[in-house]
């Protein structure tokens, strides 16, 4: 079961996936010209998610906010259901930063997140599937809000779920999460040019000792960490999904020497770029 709406006045897509046999996403070949946010819901038992080449389990009941540039396919995909959509669809300016597609579900840690449900969010998550499923079946003019009114609620739900088990225990307020997402944000938009913390400090009007503390609080990962993790994953797909040379890849990724990009590629997968696209590397390696 597949459903699609486009909302034709902003160009925006959304869709709903259900029971669907073939249901993957590979972003840097087929479907590079979809850039869809997804909401993956394992409806049911444990099975392996792919994602960019890493494994992992996807408990049963766990739902999975995975990002536009992200390539993934499930072992058993006739048990997920997945809600798409594209930012043009959903990411407006009047939706609250909490709660849009730059919001925490998608921007709130660097790392990825699972969402375990609970008995009750369970529920809700029963009756408002009904309820989408239900409204795609209405072309009406009022199809497009509804969708979209959905989708908020869809997204807050989710998001209060995964605050509870994603934020510390000793609660960060909410204006250094907001510092946190927004970091995460700047990384994603910026790795490419800019690698050091000194200037996403100064884009936040912070100090880069500010921002440091702020980590040390939310996670075990400094905000250095997170620029150079992301500039390993990204390497990593570019090398594993194109066919650009590792000195094309370098230049893209913003480093001006192909030596200085090899060990800097090596210090933290422990083997070389041309290494590394040399061999298919089993999930665990990958990761």
């Amino acid at each position: 079961m597949k459903f699609k709406v486009t909302d034709h006045t902003k160009g925006g897509d959304v869709l709903l996936l259900k029971n669907e046999p073939y249901f993957d996403r590979m972003f840097f070949t087929r479907d590079r010209q979809q850039k869809y946010l997804t909401i993956a819901w394992n409806t049911g038992p444990v099975q392996t998610v792919t994602i960019d080449e890493v494994a992992y389990d996807l408990m049963p009941d766990t739902l999975l906010p995975l990002m536009v540039n992200q390539s993934f396919y499930f072992e058993h995909p006739e048990n997920i259901v997945a809600w798409q959509f594209s930012r043009e669809f959903y990411c407006i300016v009047e939706h609250d930063e909490e709660v849009s597609c730059v919001g925490f579900l998608f921007y709130g840690m660097s790392d990825q997140i699972f969402v375990n449900l609970d008995k009750p969010t369970k529920k809700k998550l029963l009756l408002l599937l009904d309820v989408f499923i239900d409204e795609f079946n209405t072309p009406d003019n009022i199809q497009v809000d509804m969708l979209r009114m959905l989708l908020k609620r869809l997204i807050i739900i989710i998001t209060r779920l995964a605050r509870v088990h994603n934020v510390p225990k000793e609660k960060l307020p909410d204006d250094k999460l907001q510092v946190i997402r927004k970091f995460n944000i700047l990384v994603e938009n910026h790795y490419r040019t800019q690698h050091s913390v000194g200037f996403y400090a100064g884009e936040l009007n912070k100090s880069p000792k500010t921002i440091a503390n702020l980590f040390s609080l939310y996670n075990n990962k400094s905000p250095l960490q997170i620029i150079q993790e992301r500039l390993v994953l990204e390497a990593k797909r570019l090398l594993y999904y194109t066919d650009k040379s590792v000195k094309e890849i370098c230049y893209d990724l913003g480093f001006e020497d192909a030596a200085y990009f090899s060990n800097f590629f090596k210090k933290h997968t422990s083997t070389s770029p041309v290494e590394f696209r040399g061999h298919k590397l089993e999930p665990a390696e990958i990761k």
